[in-house]
């Protein structure tokens, strides 16, 4: 496997309504690995699902899942996404490789700051627990995020996803002894910071992603994102770290095959 590895992605209702051909067009794009991540217990489930079918397609990529709570809905609760962890475990066919995406969100706090906190300290434990790697969503949380972290102590694979912070706070992730993801955030045109921290993330330690369907990068802004875009991506990290695209596709799948323990 020597492509692109997106590392999160949401394909979860495209690949239901269109039978897989949001993969097709990924592996047209030179997308061999995906990383779908759930959001509660329904997405959960369905990122299961969406690794489990992969590896009964005759083509396009391999997915794995991610089962997790994200802070937006952290007022439900963790037993949906529990129920759904356990269950998929006991399977014991590898597909889960992550709990996420959970974390803070206080840009839109669609749940209290109390219940993310409460849901996050859970899901970290359940990383902890299953020996699973955690996808962490962050914004305008940084203080928090790390006290939380600092309590419940972060597990040894850790993925900070859809970076938006600056400098100050990469160095923080990158000293917690985390991954950092980047998304198609770092082509637009005011991301400033978030390249600058681009540039100061080892490449050994520097993931990317689409976030499909959301934050489609440069020059397909507005539209519908999806795993066959990663390239755009990276080519901007390539700019930003001042290497070669291939160095990048390398050097980022070889850090998320490290982040999430697959095969390379």
């Amino acid at each position: 496997m020597n492509g692109w590895f997106d590392s999160h992605c949401h394909v979860q209702e495209e690949y239901t309504e269109d039978g897989g051909a949001v993969l097709d067009r990924a592996a047209e794009a030179g997308i061999d690995r995906v990383v779908c991540i759930g959001t509660g217990e329904t997405t959960s489930r369905q990122a299961v699902e969406v690794a489990r079918a992969s590896r009964r397609r005759a083509s396009g990529p391999k997915a794995w899942a991610a089962v997790g709570l994200h802070p937006h809905e952290a007022s439900e609760g963790t037993e949906g996404m529990v129920r759904v962890l356990s269950e998929a475990l006991a399977a014991d066919d590898g597909v889960v490789v992550a709990v996420g995406e959970c974390g803070l969100d206080y840009f839109y706090e669609h749940s209290p700051r109390g219940a993310q906190r409460t849901a996050f300290a859970e899901q970290i434990g359940l990383a902890h627990q299953h020996q699973l790697a955690l996808v962490i969503h962050a914004r305008d949380a940084w203080d928090d995020l790390f006290s939380v972290l600092t309590s419940e102590g972060v597990p040894a694979r850790t993925v900070l996803h859809c970076f938006t912070g600056g400098p100050t706070e990469v160095e923080r992730c990158l000293a917690a002894g985390m991954f950092v993801s980047f998304s198609g955030i770092i082509t637009f045109k005011n991301a400033t910071d978030v390249r600058a921290a681009a540039a100061l993330c080892p490449l050994d330690r520097l993931l990317i992603e689409t976030d499909s369907p959301f934050l489609a990068p440069v020059p397909h802004r507005g539209r519908p994102n999806e795993p066959a875009l990663l390239p755009f991506v990276g080519a901007t990290v390539a700019e930003v770290k001042q290497c070669s695209v291939d160095e990048v596709r390398t050097s980022s799948a070889a850090a998320a095959s490290a982040a999430f323990s697959v095969a390379r």
